[in-house]
């Protein structure tokens, strides 16, 4: 989640936007009452003057001005002052600012000037405060953004982190607000997909068992079929066949049960790949004879992973074997990449079925589990995959054929 994504920071900024719509709108107010206070104070004020001397002076009058205004008329007007347009305007004479009421009538032109008014001082102080007022509401509402946000998102944040983090016991439960309604729901989601995987665990581990003395039977059956010297060849190859149908047999049974088993509770030892793809090519050579196929093993830059080998022979064995089974022609090649294993071949490739499961399209759903139609051994090693925490990754082979490759972490190969 990148920082523009966050809630907590989408929380703070809708307390910003509302401050600053809200003093938007109290400003537009603002400027509006202190524009017609200036109209009340100042303009009517001059009107009120000069409807007043304006007839005295007409009638040869004295005029006397109240404190602060001054009346002037014809030649008397101030040199600063002619020429102003008529109606209320500001003037600055001798960098003092005045405010000035220009009439023309039937006996000339007259002004009357307001000589003491504090009002732009006044103006100046309002807007200012007003100024501050913005800037403290603002950094008032970034304040309480955060805080609303914090509060708010720190509990989910905690309450999805102990999910990620598979802990027996969530936090939140006893709220009784949503967050609370919300911990529950996961915790109780949480249990039902403990016991069921736990459930899928105990009887992956059963059948293996069970399946281990059958096989061990067979597999003793066929080598004393082979130890006989007069058997019959057609019986002999039999017993092989079935010799090697048993031991792949007892290979992915004991995978299974390590499979079965918590990452913590078996050995990782440091196996070679090299070795490992080295070995399962040439185990894979009898499915190749009799077929105008060849298997090779091209090598590549070596690397070791701290795994089980059991499952390491099996995934990169299993994709061997597949390659070979569906190959009627050309070439079967096993090499490695930069902490990969590829095997590509000549062979039809896989069915579109199979296909998605590796790489879905977009919008299509999640791929397709179990074998997809691929038989036992591709669902073999997606899942020790996902167990080793590697990628199997499917793609088309330039003029035909197909690539699967087994892409394991980096963090976790050596050299």
């Amino acid at each position: 989640m990148t920082p523009r994504d966050s809630l907590r920071r989408r929380i703070a900024v809708a307390y910003l936007l509302f401050a600053l719509g809200s003093s938007v709108f109290l400003a537009a107010i603002a400027i509006v009452a202190v524009e017609g206070i200036e109209v009340h104070l100042v303009d009517n004020r001059l009107a009120e003057a000069a409807a007043w001397a304006a007839p005295r002076h007409a009638a040869g009058l004295p005029v006397a001005m109240p404190a602060g205004l001054s009346f002037h008329h014809g030649e008397a007007i101030p040199e600063p002052l002619r020429n102003l347009p008529d109606g209320v305007g500001e003037a600055h004479v001798d960098g003092i600012g005045l405010h000035v009421l220009t009439v023309k009538d039937e006996t000339g032109t007259y002004v009357v000037v307001d000589h003491e008014s504090d009002y732009e001082k006044i103006e100046l102080v309002v807007y200012s405060m007003f100024g501050l007022g913005f800037i403290g509401i603002m950094l008032f509402s970034l304040f309480l953004g955060r805080f609303i946000g914090r509060r708010f998102v720190t509990p989910i944040t905690t309450l999805a982190s102990a999910v990620r983090d598979n802990s027996a016991e969530l936090p939140l439960l006893e709220r009784s607000d949503e967050l609370g309604v919300l911990a529950r729901a996961f915790a109780a989601h949480t249990s039902e997909l403990r016991t069921y995987l736990e459930r899928e665990r105990l009887f992956t581990g059963d059948v293996s068992h069970e399946l281990r003395t059958p096989l061990t039977v067979i597999t003793g059956a066929a080598e004393i079929i082979l130890a006989q010297q007069d058997a019959n060849p057609a019986t002999a190859a039999a017993a092989e066949r079935i010799l090697r149908a048993a031991n792949e047999a007892s290979a992915c049974v004991n995978v299974l049960l390590t499979l079965a088993r918590s990452r913590d509770r078996i050995a990782h030892p440091v196996t070679s790949i090299e070795q490992v793809a080295r070995a399962e090519t040439e185990r894979a050579q009898p499915l190749v004879a009799g077929k105008p196929v060849t298997l090779r093993f091209l090598g590549g830059p070596a690397f070791a992973i701290a795994a089980p080998p059991e499952l390491l022979v099996a995934a990169i064995g299993n994709l061997i074997r597949n390659a070979c089974q569906y190959t009627t022609q050309g070439d079967v090649s096993v090499r490695l990449g930069a902490a990969s294993v590829l095997v590509d071949d000549t062979g039809p490739g896989l069915p579109l079925a199979v296909r998605a499961s590796f790489n879905p399209e977009p919008g299509a759903g999640p791929a397709a589990k179990g074998s997809a139609g691929a038989g036992l051994g591709l669902a073999l090693v997606r899942r020790i995959c996902e167990y080793l925490g590697a990628t199997l990754v499917f793609s088309e082979r330039a003029g035909g054929g197909s690539i699967v490759e087994i892409r394991f972490n980096p963090d976790l190969t050596l050299s």
